[in-house]
């Protein structure tokens, strides 16, 4: 199958196991796990060396999803991929649950990084990819920050740290879905330029289609080629992206999904 294809149908699976799981539970944080699955396909289909039958190898990339809250899209490319059975993400965020609303690496198995609360698990990352580079380790650290989460001070501070250490063990991506729950990120506290921004903390900067799913394997490719920086892509993306009854909206950050309205969304998929 064309590599174009065949990266299109995994997203495409993944977004419809995220709607159906966040509607089984009735709520949840769908417009900005949409907005990400096609990093996550790219990732973990194509370029990331991970093995679910061997999930600590010692070294495996590693992966943070930063803005943790977009967890069901990661959860439901980590079942996708083999590391648990796909059944398991009818349990999403119900009690003494492995798969809880926000990311936790003692309860899922595949999560390199616990995170939530936002801009720290951008930080773990920078250090994961500080101790790679500290070993002339072989492995990349990817991470997935949000556009609002890039208002945090934290971001920043290690932004700033990755660049002067020059980590090219990092590649990450911004979610630029241009919303956060308060809003539009531009009335709320706008982050523009972001690409003028990390360039001025000394990164690798591209900015692409964050739907595309070979821009996003092409500018990776680039990031690996870049030595002496560490990387940032910015992806240009649809708040709740395939599904019509929550794209381009800040009410998507988390919000009721009946079984209809999943139905429906699952259906209209292209």
């Amino acid at each position: 199958m064309d590599k174009r294809l065949f990266l299109e149908e995994k997203a495409r699976e993944i977004r419809k196991l995220t709607i159906n799981c966040i509607a089984t539970l009735g709520v949840g944080h769908i417009g900005g796990s949409l907005s990400i699955a096609d990093i996550l396909t790219v990732l973990y289909f194509d370029q990331m060396n991970v093995d679910p039958k061997d999930p600590k190898m010692p070294n495996r990339d590693r992966f943070v999803l930063s803005k943790g809250h977009g967890g069901p899209a990661a959860y439901s490319t980590l079942a996708l991929k083999g590391y648990f059975p796909i059944e398991l993400l009818d349990t999403l965020n119900i009690s003494n649950t492995d798969l809880p609303s926000h990311m936790d690496k003692n309860k899922t198995i595949g999560v390199d990084m616990t995170t939530g609360s936002l801009g720290q698990g951008f930080s773990a990352a920078v250090g994961m990819a500080t101790a790679a580079q500290i070993d002339n380790a072989p492995f990349k650290v990817y991470a997935i920050i949000g556009d609002g989460e890039s208002q945090e001070g934290q971001i920043w501070e290690a932004a700033m740290f990755a660049g002067n250490r020059k980590l090219d063990h990092l590649i990450a991506f911004t979610d630029y879905n241009k919303f956060q729950i308060d809003g539009a990120v531009n009335q709320v506290n706008d982050v523009y330029p972001l690409d003028k921004k990390w360039e001025a903390f000394n990164w690798h900067v591209q900015v692409i289609d964050g739907h595309d799913v070979i821009a996003i394997e092409q500018a990776i490719l680039n990031a690996k080629a870049a030595k002496g920086k560490p990387s940032m892509i910015i992806c240009n993306t649809i708040k709740g992206k395939g599904a019509a009854f929550c794209e381009n909206t800040a009410g998507s950050h988390n919000m009721p999904v009946t079984k209809e309205m999943a139905e429906e969304a699952i259906g209209g998929l292209k």
